[in-house]
């Protein structure tokens, strides 16, 4: 089934978010991208490293790889040798015709090593390569967070942005009051018999 076609029978879709991030003494740096302004969906909006629709038959992990690759320029083994399973997300999003989406998102994350000569480093720097993608930033943690809060982030993405600084302690019980409400929400469950089985 074509995925656009998807919330008008509440089909649940599946996909892969990875953030790429540096960190040094200068704090966590993340790599952010600028969709391309000819995408049909979101086109201008910021989105996470590596995002993208997991095929059918194809497993999670196979989608990270080759999304990885056709989106920003990472090869194959620096993703399978660096890349980590972090968790998932899921949530129901709502179309702008009023359907509601459900998703399940899985995340990973792909920490840049430090202490890297400038040839081995730009492996792991993000690229434009299929047209999808404008170009790659690399920001700071709370400029991250101010560009989320003005809604420059595509919205799923920007869910996967507040679970990476969540886990990271940016975000804690102290300085957010809706702390539980926001970790609640960013799991949750779809009343449908096996909705958490990719591949079911």
């Amino acid at each position: 089934m074509e995925r656009s076609a998807c919330a008008l029978f509440g089909v649940v879709t599946y996909g892969v978010h990875m953030t790429v991030y540096e960190e040094d003494e200068r704090g966590v740096r993340v790599w952010v991208p600028t969709r391309a302004k000819s995408k049909p969906t979101w086109p201008g909006f910021l989105d996470n490293s590596v995002a993208g629709g997991i095929p059918s038959g194809m497993g999670a992990f196979e989608a990270l790889v080759k999304e990885s690759m056709e989106e920003a320029s990472i090869d194959a083994d620096i993703v399978r040798a660096h890349a980590t399973a972090v968790g998932a997300i899921s949530y129901f999003f709502q179309t702008k015709d009023g359907w509601l989406q459900p998703e399940i998102e899985f995340v990973y994350d792909l920490r840049v090593p430090a202490g890297l000569g400038e040839q081995e480093r730009e492996r792991f720097r993000p690229k434009p390569l299929d047209g999808e993608v404008e170009a790659f930033e690399l920001l700071p943690l709370d400029e991250v967070l101010t560009r989320m809060r003005a809604g420059l982030f595509k919205p799923n993405c920007a869910l996967v942005i507040i679970d990476f600084l969540m886990r990271r302690g940016f975000i804690t019980p102290d300085n957010e009051p809706d702390y539980m409400e926001i970790l609640t929400r960013l799991h949750s469950r779809f009343e449908y018999e096996r909705w958490g089985e990719l591949g079911a």
